[in-house]
């Protein structure tokens, strides 16, 4: 009770400060609002920081995983609960106003809610980038997670999926393989060879365009796997 009281206090004083229209924030607001997003952080972070062990130990199809994203999927509401209520009356705030963890927080939750949000804050993240408040490697997966969603090819190989057939990670479809590293590059992203070194995966783009027809017409026609 004294956590939701905590939150609903929080959100009120985000949404007294907007009521005034105060574009340079104060020391309060700028605590309050880190305070915010530091619990954010903390609530996103709690099961997706044991999902890969859950996912190797007993499969992505497995009770104990279904658990674990049920779990998750009520925290990912909560906090699209808080982060909306800053974007919606503040903007995509930067890293001056509400330092470079709680920008990265905006991002992450919004990354991680479903793809009507996703939808909605796309374009004003876009403008974020252009002013400096947020990062373009952001953007980039933001960018890619929409794509997907309707039935396109990502651009940027930044969505890596579980396949549950395999019980291993792999690359969700993406657009021009062969070119995908000057896209990340232009984004400050690191070449995709690097990137998928952390999921165990090695790049090989011409068996990847080998397998690409298979792989899409699979991935497109039934629900994808969690991204990364």
């Amino acid at each position: 009770m004294l956590k939701t009281i905590t939150i609903s206090l929080l959100l009120l004083s985000v949404c007294h400060s907007v009521s005034a229209q105060h574009l340079d924030l104060s020391k309060q607001e700028k605590d309050s609002l880190i305070s915010l997003l530091f619990q954010a952080d903390t609530e996103d972070q709690r099961y997706r920081s044991g999902m890969q062990e859950v996912q190797s130990k007993y499969g992505g199809d497995s009770p104990e995983m279904k658990t674990l994203l049920r779990k998750m999927t009520v925290a990912d509401s909560i906090n699209l609960i808080k982060i909306s209520s800053i974007l919606d009356h503040y903007g995509w705030l930067g890293p001056a106003a509400i330092g470079s963890q709680g920008n990265a927080t905006l991002f992450m939750v919004i990354q991680h809610s479903d793809i009507k949000a996703q939808e909605k804050y796309l374009p004003m993240m876009r403008d974020a980038v252009q002013k400096g408040n947020a990062k373009a490697r952001s953007l980039a997966l933001l960018e890619d997670r929409v794509a997907l969603h309707h039935g396109q090819r990502q651009l940027y190989g930044s969505q890596v999926i579980w396949n549950m057939k395999t019980n291993k990670y792999q690359l969700a479809p993406l657009e021009d393989p062969d070119n995908v590293d000057t896209r990340r590059l232009t984004a400050g992203l690191p070449p995709l060879k690097e990137y998928l070194s952390v999921f165990g995966l090695e790049w090989n783009v011409e068996q990847f365009k080998k397998e690409a027809a298979a792989n899409e017409a699979d991935f497109f026609k039934r629900t994808p796997g969690t991204p990364h």
